[in-house]
């Protein structure tokens, strides 16, 4: 009888765990479908031809934060006495090269708020967080380099800044000017009427002859915010 009310004792108890593993199972699967297919994106990486919402800051070649979506960046920049723009997030396809000149994107202004001119995002600059997106996973950060950024460098005679409303005697290095740019330059050239994006660049080098002005952005920090699959 002792042997007998043993197993039987064993028995209840495997079926108690039984129970209990059961009902944390349920738990488990509760938890789960309440989160959706979000989680399932957490261990998901970047794949050419899906699209990415990222957060992003592109620098200048002295490593100062031009536009960004990072609210901490914008203070401290403004804390420092530094103008920064502050921009939305953006959707990158990754691994694709873009078609056009330029992709612009939305960023505040005082005057105009979100409403105003959108910034410029050049080609390459695009391309290189594009391709560098790929393999990456949600919440993950990295940092780019744009190597074509050197062959942005614009000389600005004395008297193109004037016609800026700019005297270079007034200008020292390390001023920041701003540029509008176009996706239809043949336009632009002649004066027609056509679409401006803004550009800034920073001052880099001083002679008589005019202003070396940098308007590439070396590098990039980006954080894929979101995943989602091929268009």
């Amino acid at each position: 009888m002792g042997e007998k009310k043993q197993k039987e004792k064993a028995v209840a108890k495997w079926k108690q765990a039984l129970v209990v593993g059961a009902c944390v199972l349920f738990v488990v699967l509760m938890i789960v479908s309440g989160m959706g297919s979000g989680w399932i994106s957490a261990f998901a990486v970047a794949k050419p031809g899906d699209v990415a919402v990222i957060d992003y800051t592109l620098y200048d070649a002295g490593g100062n934060p031009i536009v960004t979506t990072d609210q901490n960046i914008y203070k401290q920049a403004a804390t420092a006495g530094r103008s920064v723009i502050i921009s939305k997030q953006i959707s990158v396809t990754t691994n694709q090269s873009l078609a056009q000149p330029l992709f612009p994107v939305q960023i505040y202004t005082t005057g105009s708020g979100w409403a105003g001119p959108q910034f410029a995002i050049f080609r390459p600059e695009y391309d290189a967080i594009s391709f560098g997106i790929v393999g990456m996973k949600v919440n993950q950060q990295k940092r780019i380099t744009i190597p074509s950024s050197a062959s942005m460098t614009q000389l600005w005679s004395p008297e193109l800044l004037k016609l800026n409303g700019v005297n270079l005697s007034d200008m020292k290095v390390g001023d920041v000017l701003t540029m509008g740019v176009s996706d239809n330059p043949e336009e632009m050239a002649t004066n027609k009427s056509t679409l401006t994006f803004m550009r800034v660049g920073g001052v880099s080098q001083i002679t008589a002859e005019g202003a070396s002005v940098d308007f590439g952005y070396p590098a990039a920090d980006i954080r894929v915010v979101s995943l989602n699959g091929k268009n």
